[in-house]
Order: C-alpha cells, then sequence, then structure tokens
C-alpha cells in the first residue's frame, strides 16, 4: 500500500504550448507551424512517494493511452498521448531560466521529452520527419522538493494528421522517451497504432 503524507500528495495541471526548434525561435510564433504543432497537457496527477517507496533515478516511463480528439468533424486532427512516469530523485522537468547548457536553444537537451512520428507504408512503419516542424517539448519542473520520488502521468496533445490526402486513412504510432536534468534517459514506450480518418 502506498503511504504519502497530506505534504507529500498534490496534483498540478499545466497547460503548455510548444513550437518548432528553428533558428530564431519563439514559441508564440504559431502561423508558420500551421497544422503539426504539437501541444502539451502536461501533468494530470503528480504524487510524491513516501519512504517506503523508492524508484531508480533513472526516469522510467509507461504507456498509458492514445486516443483521439473528437473535433465534431469525419477528419482527424489531434489524439492525446498519455504515459506514466517514475522518477527517483524527482529532477523531471526544466524551468523557463533553464536555458544554459546543456539546455540552451541551439542543444539536443533544449526538449526533454521526444517525440518521433511513425507512418505505416507498404505495411510498415517508418519515420517521418516533418521540415521545420518538432513533436519534441520542454516538461516543466515537477518537484520543488528535490531529491524525492516521484510518480504521476503525463499527458500531451500532439497534432496526427499529416494532410497528405494520398489515402483516406493512415495508420500511425509515436515513440517517446523522456530525459532528466542529470540527462538520465528514460526506456522509450511506443504507443498503440491510431487510424487517421483524413477526408
Amino acid at each position: 500500500m502506498r503511504q504519502k503524507t497530506g505534504q507529500q500528495k498534490f496534483s498540478e495541471i499545466f497547460s503548455y504550448l510548444c513550437g518548432a526548434k528553428t533558428k530564431g525561435f519563439c514559441p508564440l510564433n504559431l502561423r508558420r507551424m500551421k497544422h503539426l504543432v504539437p501541444f502539451l497537457i502536461l501533468l494530470l496527477a503528480l504524487t510524491s512517494c513516501g519512504e517506503r517507496e523508492k524508484f531508480p533515478v533513472e526516469p522510467e516511463i509507461t504507456f498509458v493511452s492514445l486516443e483521439k480528439i473528437d473535433n465534431g468533424t469525419n477528419v482527424d486532427d489531434k489524439a492525446t498521448l498519455t504515459f506514466h512516469f517514475q522518477d527517483g530523485d524527482g529532477d523531471i522537468g526544466l524551468g523557463s531560466n533553464d536555458l544554459s547548457a546543456p539546455f540552451d536553444s541551439s542543444s539536443y537537451y533544449y526538449y526533454n521529452c521526444f517525440i518521433d512520428y511513425y507512418k505505416k507504408i507498404n505495411g510498415v512503419f517508418q519515420k517521418i520527419e516533418f521540415q521545420g516542424i518538432t513533436f519534441n517539448q520542454r516538461i516543466p519542473r515537477l518537484s520543488n522538493s528535490v531529491p524525492e520520488s516521484i510518480e504521476g502521468d503525463i499527458s500531451i496533445n500532439l497534432n496526427i494528421n499529416d494532410y497528405d490526402l494520398t489515402h483516406p486513412t493512415d495508420t500511425i504510432l509515436f515513440r517517446c522517451h523522456i530525459v532528466d536534468r542529470s540527462l538520465h534517459e528514460s526506456n522509450e514506450i511506443e504507443t498503440t497504432p491510431l487510424v487517421v480518418r483524413k477526408r
């Protein structure tokens, strides 16, 4: 049975909008990014763990769900990816001031949640890259009491339609992993396949 004190148990909800990583990147410059820019609804629940429950310092994530967002039409455009995380020292997340190396905008580690888009082509899932667009995210800091063991769920809203109308539907999936501030990388998760209606 997991034991948590009143001070140790809490939940937060973040809304975090991310854009493409390009030269002269501005997180509010949304018009250029059009349909494929993912955005993040972050942290449905975050729970600090009691003394009896300790996790490794390397984050671990588990796929929970990939569900379409009903937009009231016959064309799918977004879905919500949810995964569960555990971390032994609570150092997941980057604040708005975490811009020094290795977290500066020119660094690979500017992002801490890495998401790849795969589409089934001729029966095989192939990674698709979009010029000037990234699905990667900057997860905000999740704990103010580092080090501590934490766990919770993260949900990310992602654009799923590439607007290539060659076929009426696509079958896609995502692969994802996260990195903490000590640059410990989590395991990689793969979502279940999702059929996207395109027209």
